[in-house]
């Protein structure tokens, strides 16, 4: 349960960020690092059980019990570890944010770097693959939202960031996929442990490549190594804080985690060492080469970080043990330089090494913490640096493959390390020693509330440099759960004794000295560029050129024109018909009774009505022909039995027409005219992708039994979900996910219709026939035009509403549910509409766009409830006992049933009041009465309901002359 906590005490702190930062702006830093310094206490609290006895703390819930998925947390050594820098160094951070920003708001900033420290928790202490990668996604978009705090400087680089990790994020989502389907489960410590990794080689290294390629794109491995110097753009905290100490250390949890499975593979090994290695040279010459103090502790991270992924890539417990403890250390400096680089730039108002120097006179304390923090970064006794690079290179000498191997890996790291010496010099002496290159008379030592934070972590590299035996359980354990081993040996000292690993960290020490001599503290390298490109340029020639790739391929599609959209599934469709013809399938034999009269009747009606649609060249009479298509459709379906269906089609037709005929009046009252051999061509493909349909249809439905899956529903859909209405159930019950994303589709294309229509300029067309009418005739008065339909309205309107209701509260048991309920009300208002005897009283004053947004909220909200019973979506169902109504059968079905209901009535109401009322068109407010505009002035108080003086929209036209269009008279 301790685990649960941690999460939902950072859980809670994200939604308290809100209210702090309104009420105590830059400070709300505080109490937030008091958190998460509590959480990191209960982290320790548990180090006896987890490093002491080498138990493992785990949390199991249920999440999505049909696929196995569980909720489940574990904590072993590595988890520990891992969990200790987040919330220990977040704690930290976010302390120092207090002093870092201006007085005021963060605009989310504290909630960013909470919901990081709880995705980060996550990802370190889960143990289903399905969970790690929920927490890896969580922690991309928290890093890609960071970034693009800090402005328009931050856009770029936090899109660039984005893209990349999530390339590795979708490796690692394959990864889990293989994993699960191969072993058969998703916890992450039954996966590890499987022989299945030796046993087949070829899937082991598949899977161990994709791993790598997730971990080396979020922890800036060559040719990754770019993005992290280019999210420099963030705020220093963010930078302290995923850049040195969490996001990027995510790539090494994972492939510390994951090496008990790939440990052994060749392909690993090699892999890890290689990039590895080239990672840490080419980061540390790319820092000796920076004048931005930011940028140059950038590189100096990617350097540090490919050290280690090469000693993860060794495998062996020395080399796991120095990846722990090196991994601790490596949080400590370089989140104490990163936030002296915000001190630096804060107090003296500039990071470029050129115009800084001599700092040390003004901020003594500052110099003291970056020269402490640098010297364990480059590896100086007595600091943790020192210990941990130290193991790092005696890791490395066990380096597995030839010989010759483990002497170049040696050499190449002490290479490396040369150069961070370097670097480390320049940092340091640039900045706080020599001469000032600046004026530095307004430059003040920073607050200890500023500086502290730095001064702390820096001051623990310096305390456990000789207390660093301190740190041997958490290195045993770690490595003992790197490697997959009851238990490892860690012997952390300060001094072991003459041996190669230190002879190796002193001639770095001394080589890096005399490259700091030959370089002039390195000024001679800084500037220059060693390659021809940066990583940037590469990643936005690749981004613009698959954009372009993507335009051009849309450009075969880019039409309003339909043959261009429907040229491809049209010829796919045929192929395949053509192919089943030519394989000659044996014709199923008939189930059931065979096509009666009736049937080729109805068949008739649809082919004549299909066939005056296609030779009319009205549009109206068109409109007219598909409506009877579609009626005869649903008597079919009535026939056949399938009501619901039936009943849905039969609605549908109804408000489509209506509908439609509100789009036509805007148009030209005949369809253009097209060529004759174009119709030749068009008409062939209709009839090769007609005869397609039908033998699909022929073969594919009526002519056999009903499968195991439809005889399943039949036998225990009233058993399973108390419901009759087997189509119902299988919508709101055994399919509700499926409903629940039509739902979300459907919601968005009526915002898609008020979007476009308010957004595109466009007006009403009208047609160019006029018609004189004067004002005393009939076809002027709307009022007694409608006289007929408004009486009628008053006596169906009732019948419909009670229909609609009906129809809802049975669907579960009998014909009706949610969507046929909603269309049913719909026409209701459709029918509201058509009786208005003007288009001002025909609005409907509701607020569609919040109906449709409720219907949906509605739906997700029923599915939580399903989360009482282990599932989302999963229906609560039972039988009370009501006044009057006796013992009813009650479902949260009917609840998801209320928000399908919602937005189809607000789909509905958006068509009409959007497309049917002028008023509605750009310019005008949605989901309210219609205000009067200066091209419309309001209508004459004295004049009956919807009679204007003149034409609505053309103020030249004559008084006694009125537009008709193919709408008929307005």
């Amino acid at each position: 349960m301790v685990l649960l906590i941690l999460l939902l005490f950072l859980a809670a702190a994200v939604v308290v960020t809100f209210p702090l930062d309104r009420l105590l702006g830059r400070d709300a830093g505080w109490p937030l690092a008091l958190v998460l310094l509590a959480l990191a206490g209960v982290v320790l609290a548990l180090a006896p059980q987890v490093l002491g006895e080498g138990r493992t703390i785990e949390f199991v819930r249920p999440w999505m019990p049909t696929i196995g998925v569980e909720l489940r947390l574990r904590m072993d050594g590595i988890g520990w570890l891992f969990t200790l820098l987040v919330t220990g160094v977040g704690a930290l951070i976010l302390a120092y944010s207090t002093r870092y920003f201006p007085r005021g708001p963060r605009l989310g900033f504290y909630a960013l770097m909470t919901l990081f420290a709880f995705a980060m928790t996550g990802l370190v202490l889960a143990d289903d693959v399905v969970l790690l990668f929920v927490f890896w996604e969580l922690t991309t978009i928290a890093s890609f939202y960071l970034i693009g705090l800090s402005g328009p400087a931050g856009s770029r680089p936090a899109i660039r960031t984005f893209l990349l990790t999530v390339v590795g994020g979708l490796a690692l989502m394959t990864a889990v996929v293989l994993m699960a389907l191969k072993v058969g489960t998703t916890r992450l410590s039954v996966i590890l442990a499987d022989p299945v990794w030796g046993e087949d080689p070829t899937f082991a290294s598949v899977v161990a490549l994709l791993v790598i390629l997730a971990a080396f794109t979020k922890s800036a491995q060559f040719p990754f190594h770019y993005w992290l110097p280019d999210a420099m753009a963030a705020s220093t905290p963010v930078s302290a804080y995923l850049h040195a100490a969490a996001m990027v250390k995510a790539g090494i949890f994972l492939l510390m985690r994951f090496t008990p499975a790939f440990g052994a593979l060749p392909v690993w090994n090699l892999t890890l060492l290689t990039f590895g290695l080239v990672t840490a040279v080419i980061g540390a010459v790319f820092a000796l080469q920076q004048h931005d103090l930011k940028e140059l502790a950038a590189y100096s991270t990617v350097s540090q970080l490919g050290l280690l992924v090469a000693v993860i890539g060794v495998g062996t417990e020395a080399a796991l043990v120095a990846a722990a403890v090196h991994t601790f250390a490596h949080a400590l400096f370089k989140a104490a330089l990163f936030m002296v680089v915000g001190v630096v730039d804060h107090q003296a108002g500039t990071r470029d090494l050129r115009e800084l120097g001599g700092l040390r006179r003004r901020m003594p304390v500052t110099a003291t913490v970056a020269t402490l923090a640098g010297l364990s970064m480059a590896g100086i006794p007595p600091l943790l640096g020192f210990v941990s690079k130290e193991n790092v290179f005696k890791g490395l000498l066990e380096a597995p493959g030839p010989g010759w191997i483990a002497p170049l890996a040696g050499t190449v790291a002490v290479l490396a390390s040369v150069f961070t010496f370097a670097y480390t010099y320049r940092f340091v002496h640039g900045a706080f020693w020599g001469s000032p290159r600046a004026p530095q008379d307004d430059v003040v030592e920073a607050v200890p509330g500023f500086v502290g934070p730095a001064a702390l972590a820096a001051g623990l590299g310096l305390a456990l440099g000789p207390a660093v035996s301190t740190l041997n359980p958490m290195a045993e354990r770690a490595a003992a759960d790197a490697v997959g081993a009851e238990d490892a040996k860690a012997e952390l000292t300060l001094w072991h004794g003459l041996s190669v690993d230190l002879f190796m960290s002193l001639a770095a020490i001394a080589l890096g000295a005399l490259l700091v001599w030959w370089t002039a503290s390195g000024e001679r390298l800084a500037g220059r560029r060693l390659f021809p490109v940066r990583g940037v340029t590469i990643f936005e020639a690749l981004r613009s050129g698959i954009i372009r790739l993507g335009r051009r391929t849309g450009d075969l599609t880019r039409s309003d024109a339909p043959p261009r959209h429907l040229v491809v599934p049209i010829l796919l469709v045929a192929a395949l018909a053509a192919a089943v013809l030519v394989i000659g399938p044996d014709v199923p034999g008939l189930y059931g009774d065979p096509s009666g009269p009736l049937d080729w009747l109805l068949v008739t009606l649809a082919v004549t009505s299909v066939c005056g649609a296609v030779v009319t060249g009205s549009r109206t009479a068109g409109l007219v022909m598909v409506g009877v298509a579609g009626f005869t459709t649903a008597l079919w379906l009535f026939l056949l039995g399938a009501f619901d269906v039936a009943l849905t089609q039969l609605v549908v037709e109804i408000l489509t027409v209506v509908i439609a005929a509100l789009v036509l009046r805007r148009l030209p009252r005949r369809f253009h005219r097209i060529p004759r051999p174009r119709a030749v061509v068009t008409g062939a493909i209709a009839i090769v992708a007609g005869a397609s349909a039908a033998l699909g249809a022929y073969f594919l439905t009526g002519r056999r039994e009903p499968s195991e899956v439809s005889r399943y529903f039949l036998d225990n859909s009233e058993e399973d979900t108390g419901g009759t209405n087997v189509v119902n159930t299988i919508l709101v019950d055994y399919r509700a996910l499926d409903t629940l994303g039509e739902l979300v589709v459907l919601g968005v294309a009526g915002l898609i219709i008020i979007a476009v229509l308010n957004s595109s300029g466009l007006l009403p067309a009208h047609s160019d026939r006029t018609l004189a009418v004067g004002p005393s005739s009939a076809a002027y008065d709307a009022d007694d035009n409608t006289l007929v339909m408004r009486a009628a309205t008053y006596v169906l309107l009732p019948l419909i509403v009670f229909w609609s209701l009906l129809l809802f509260v049975r669907g579960h048991t009998d014909v009706g549910g949610g969507f046929i309920a909603g269309l049913v009300g719909g026409a209701g208002f459709a029918l509201m509409y058509l009786a208005a005897p003007s288009a001002s009283v025909a609005r409907i004053s509701l607020a569609y766009p919040r109906i449709i947004g409720s219907g949906v909220i509605i739906a997700v909200a029923s599915g939580l409830l399903g989360y009482l019973d282990g599932a989302f979506l999963r229906p609560l169902h039972g039988y009370v006992t009501l006044p009057l109504l006796g013992e009813q059968h009650l479902t949260t079905a009917l609840l998801f049933d209320v928000g399908v209901y919602l937005a189809v009535v607000g789909v509905v109401l958006t068509a009409l009041n959007q497309l049917g009322v002028e008023g509605s068109l750009p310019g005008e407010s949605t989901g309210g009465t219609m205000a009067p505009t200066e091209d419309q002035p309001p209508t004459n108080d004295d004049d009956p309901p919807g009679r204007r003086e003149g034409p609505p929209d053309e103020a030249e036209a004559p008084a006694d002359r009125i537009h008709v269009d193919d709408g008929g008279v307005r």
